[in-house]
């Protein structure tokens, strides 16, 4: 520790009735407060305001390296003698910004200064940044005569920067004033670790998607959930966003490198697990590729990889991931998934179910809902329209004694065989439904469907000009099923094309191909 001469020091002690610290009571009050607020080893500590160095003396004295910093050229003047030989710097220079740099301190220490600020809240601000992790900013404030700065304010503008906060009441110490006081006098000493804020994992999930079928991955090894099917997921890494950490996933989990375009945001869900704190997932859908395909990567956490159909997924199951898969199947986007504390991990058939939708913004005015097929045969349609379906994306959705339903997004299809359908065969040349149309990625997804429809029921029309049946200009498909429904299938058109002039394109394509 450094050895103060404080008979000498008496003779630089110039009109300093505040801090009155040539009377021995006082300095020896005040150097035992600094001491249970200061750092027990030697530290680095910056004051600001010193005056004539008073405090810095007290704290020089205790072993610790000191900065003083003052705005006054008299006070700097005055401090730079009394603190000779004590190894401590004295700057000229404002409270607010202290001269000193990028340099850091285990300590910033200011008396009677922050009220006088004419902005206390970005001073406050700017002194953490003066800080170390972990550093102390001590302040000795009060109020008196009405003026000054009262503790429950200056620990309100703490607050938004620590958690940290301890208070001394000073006021009912008359060592430390030289005299009894009635006015509000204290000391807050706060920490520089930042206010607690709630945080949540954030996990991805892959619905990787093989027409109507999912690809789940049954975990081993793992310490959690072991033996239940679950998809492709992970936690978002440092640094990373949504998205970059799926691609990542997928290719560490499952081999498959994907690209950002083949991702789409399926659904996001907030879940808290039996006992557990609550974290959010981001299901992304993206479509299987034969030349491409998904094996197990991480044999030493996944027994099995397998395919499932999506309105026939195992009960063996993570109950998030079911959630996840069935709230994504309804073509539903935001879920809350909240277990209690006795629901176990799995998905449990005869449990209480747990996913809770939110509603998304409505639908436009005018936007399709849904498209209703009544068909003569309802065995036949489900096997050739649930394929043709499944392969452009949709899920299957609804299911009763006459019908099926396939969703996409907000639109769905249905097909029905009703117990009203009128006798006749369905002939698209008579007024009424002459056929669907669906976007397809692009020409080799769409060559891929032409050539295996037949082996779903499906007929090409108009063979001999595929792929420009429609034009020159129009790359598409044309098939029929054996009921006589037609859908055309459009590569890379993903938006509507211009109003069409006379003659109508379409017009004069049906009017080609009527027989």
């Amino acid at each position: 520790m450094t050895t103060i001469d404080w008979d000498s020091a008496a003779d630089s002690f110039d009109e300093e009735p505040d801090h009155g610290l040539l009377d021995p009571v006082v300095r020896h009050a005040w150097a035992q407060r600094l001491e249970s607020w200061l750092p027990g080893g030697r530290s680095e500590v910056l004051d600001l305001g010193c005056g004539t160095g008073s405090l810095a003396l007290l704290v020089a004295g205790q072993g610790h390296r000191v900065t003083a910093v003052d705005r006054s050229p008299r006070m700097v003047e005055q401090a730079r003698a009394k603190l000779a030989g004590t190894g401590t710097a004295v700057l000229l220079g404002d409270a607010a910004r202290p001269p000193v740099g990028n340099q850091q301190f285990d300590v910033v220490m200011a008396r009677h200064v922050v009220w006088l600020l004419p902005d206390p809240a970005a001073a406050l601000r700017h002194w953490f940044t003066l800080l170390r992790p972990g550093g102390r900013l001590i302040l000795v404030e009060g109020v008196w005569g009405g003026v000054g700065l009262g503790a429950g304010q200056l620990t309100g503008l703490l607050s938004e920067l620590t958690e940290r906060i301890h208070h001394e009441r000073l006021s009912d110490d008359p060592d430390l004033w030289g005299k009894r006081v009635d006015d509000e006098r204290y000391a807050l000493v706060a920490r520089a670790e930042p206010p607690h804020r709630h945080t949540e994992v954030v996990d991805v999930h892959l619905i990787l998607r093989r027409g109507p079928e999912v690809l789940l991955a049954r975990r081993a090894g793992t310490g959690y959930a072991d033996g239940l099917f679950n998809g492709p997921s992970g936690h978002v890494e440092d640094g990373e966003d949504v998205r970059e950490a799926m691609i990542r996933e997928a290719a560490e989990e499952i081999g498959v490198e994907l690209g950002p375009d083949e991702l789409r945001v399926a659904l996001v869900m907030q879940h808290r697990g039996p006992g557990g704190s609550p974290r959010t997932g981001w299901f992304f859908e993206a479509e299987y590729d034969p030349d491409r395909p998904p094996y197990n990567r991480e044999p030493d956490k996944c027994s099995e990889l397998a395919w499932f159909p999506l309105d026939a997924l195992p009960d063996d199951v993570v109950a998030y991931c079911r959630a996840g898969i069935e709230g994504y199947r309804a073509g539903e986007h935001f879920l809350i998934h909240w277990h209690e504390d006795g629901d176990t991990v799995a998905y449990e058939p005869d449990g209480v179910r747990r996913a809770v939708p939110l509603p998304a913004a409505r639908s436009g005015t005018g936007e399709v809902h849904h498209i209703e097929l009544w068909v003569p045969d309802l065995a036949v349609a489900e096997q050739g329209w649930g394929w043709l379906l499944g392969e452009l994306g949709h899920v299957p959705y609804q299911r009763w004694e006459h019908g099926r339903s396939w969703r996409r997004g907000d639109s769905y299809v249905v097909v029905e065989q009703s117990p009203d359908l009128a006798p006749g065969p369905h002939d698209r040349h008579r007024p009424g439904l002459n056929h669907l149309a669906f976007h397809v990625r692009d020409r080799a997804t769409l060559d891929a469907l032409v050539a295996r429809a037949p082996e779903h029921g499906w007929r090409p029309l108009f063979a001999d000009r595929y792929p420009h049946a429609g034009g020159e200009g129009h790359v598409a498909a044309y098939l029929e099923d054996t009921a006589g429904y037609e859908v055309e299938l459009v590569a890379g058109v993903h938006q509507p094309r211009p109003a069409p002039q006379e003659p109508a394109p379409y017009t004069d394509v049906w009017a080609q191909h009527r027989d």
